[in-house]
């Protein structure tokens, strides 16, 4: 479904005073990019309530508020946290809990039938999408109660642990992905 999204956008550009949705909270320093240039606008908010199912199947995505001019390989990355999924296994839901991830994100990108040099850039952006994760919720959370109940709630000890166990497991992730 992502695939058929990115080929539906490919080649769109957006008007140059176009205005994308964002997190809130200021931009802060030290974000890592996650890629030089945009190849399309995607949608970049796969979570789960994000995915409209009908008979145990994904069939639409809903809630394009964060939709951005991004890449391929930064778009699948963002899915592949919430589906392999690219998080400690402490905080995984009970059905993903033990599941084997690497191999879930080979499955995803031979799905999605990446080229052999995008499939040698997801664990890169993933990486790098992970660190930033910890400075951009950090941000959203003293701009924004909803994010800050968020911050309190968890995200601030799961952001860590996710980072040590990605960073742990991009071995494997690299072997996966060969």
């Amino acid at each position: 479904m992502i695939r058929r999204a990115h080929d539906a956008a490919e080649g769109w550009r957006p008007p140059e005073d176009a205005v994308f949705g964002a997190i809130p909270g200021s931009p802060q320093p030290g974000l890592e990019p996650l890629f030089g240039e945009p190849e399309l606008v995607a949608h970049q908010d796969y979570c789960p309530g994000n995915v409209v199912f009908r008979d145990a199947l994904p069939k639409a995505l809903i809630d394009f508020d964060l939709a951005r001019p991004t890449t391929r390989v930064a778009d699948v990355v963002n899915a592949l946290y919430w589906w392999a999924p690219l998080c400690h296994p402490q905080d995984r839901g009970p059905a993903l809990a033990d599941v084997d991830v690497p191999r879930r994100v080979r499955l995803f990108v031979d799905a999605y039938g990446m080229s052999t040099v995008q499939r040698h850039q997801v664990v890169d952006a993933a990486l790098r999408r992970q660190r930033n994760s910890a400075i951009t919720m950090r941000a959203a959370a003293e701009a924004d109660p909803i994010f800050r109940r968020w911050w309190e709630g968890g995200v601030k000890d799961r952001l860590p642990r996710a980072d040590s166990w990605l960073t742990a497991t991009a071995p494997s992730l690299r072997e996966a992905l060969r």
